[in-house]
């Protein structure tokens, strides 16, 4: 994918490695070059930068139904969760640059579902990163753990970034693989 739009308002994204905070001015043009996970990652003459979903009205865009349900977490469900929706959740988090999902690409070492004197759960995710220098790390388990949070039944989610074993691409899912053409 890769259209150009003009900027609707000041936008907040996320600078692409660095990882650092930055605020997009409105008449910006941009480069949509990845629409994965609910999250856009746009470039401009500045470089790259991932737009979040809150964002995506600056891109001119409706967000997408994956989009609204990350923005709204549903009521009423109490009680444990189950584990796949766990992981199918963490396969709707990507990193920016590339277009296949933390879990395929072998990012995620360890999930746990605790269950809490509640009924609800707790998550503990262990990942890594393709490259310890990634400043976007922080970014991509905060919004594993975002996502993690509007899951019904969870109370609480840690995700927490490690190195060792470190990552290498024979971690690769077959289907990670098959997506980025190394098979």
């Amino acid at each position: 994918m890769n259209n150009s739009v003009e900027l609707k308002r000041d936008c907040e994204a996320v600078q692409i490695p660095a990882g650092t905070t930055v605020t997009l001015p409105a008449g910006t043009p941009v480069d949509i070059t990845q629409t994965l996970g609910g999250t856009y990652t746009v470039h401009s003459s500045g470089g790259l930068y991932r737009i979040a979903t809150k964002d995506l009205d600056a891109l001119g865009i409706e967000p997408t139904s994956l989009a609204e349900e990350v923005a709204k977490k549903p009521e009423g469900h109490i009680g444990p969760v189950d584990e796949q929706q766990v992981w199918d959740t963490l396969k709707t988090c990507f990193d920016p640059e590339i277009p296949v999902n933390i879990v395929d690409l072998g990012l995620v070492y360890d999930m746990n579902v605790e269950p809490l004197p509640s009924g609800n759960s707790k998550i503990l995710v262990k990942m890594t990163l393709t490259a310890p220098g990634c400043g976007m790390g922080t970014v991509i388990a905060s919004d594993a753990q975002q996502k993690l949070m509007y899951l019904n039944g969870v109370e609480d989610a840690a995700v927490d970034i490690v190195w060792d074993p470190p990552w290498h691409q024979s971690m690769i899912t077959a289907e990670g693989r098959r997506i980025l053409g190394l098979e």
